[in-house]
């Protein structure tokens, strides 16, 4: 069974920061993701962090997020794509979420241009 106190901690001193954070499509941060129910993705280690590409910026406190991993699994749900040399990079097209910009840690990078088009034409595929 999963613990989510911890996470609850965590998730409640998220809610209280009032830090501006400055973000924009095609940025790969780390975030505190949270430990989720089911078959949603994690974060991991003890502050819950997972990568995420920005997909949409609403505003500068509200995007949609893609979130990323490593193990390589063929599948029409996934979009592998590489933004650190020779790291293989996997967004998880089926994970997509809304999130608040409190959730964001570091700028670890940017998806190229032409990764994040395809991207976005894989993502419309499943969506239709």
């Amino acid at each position: 069974m999963k613990n989510f106190d911890n996470w609850n901690d965590i998730k409640k001193k998220l809610s209280k920061d009032t830090k501006p954070r400055s973000f924009q499509e095609m940025d790969i941060f780390n975030v505190k993701i949270g430990k989720n129910v089911g078959f949603e993705q994690n974060g991991v280690g003890n502050q819950y962090v997972r990568p995420v590409i920005i997909l949409k910026k609403f505003n500068r406190h509200f995007f949609y997020a893609i979130p990323l991993s490593t193990t390589t699994k063929k599948s029409p749900y996934n979009f592998e794509f590489e933004f650190k040399k020779e790291i293989q990079s996997v967004a998880l097209l089926s994970q997509l979420r809304n999130m608040d910009a409190k959730r964001l840690l570091n700028k670890i990078g940017k998806i190229k241009k032409d990764d994040f088009v395809e991207l976005k034409r894989r993502l419309k595929e499943i969506i239709d």
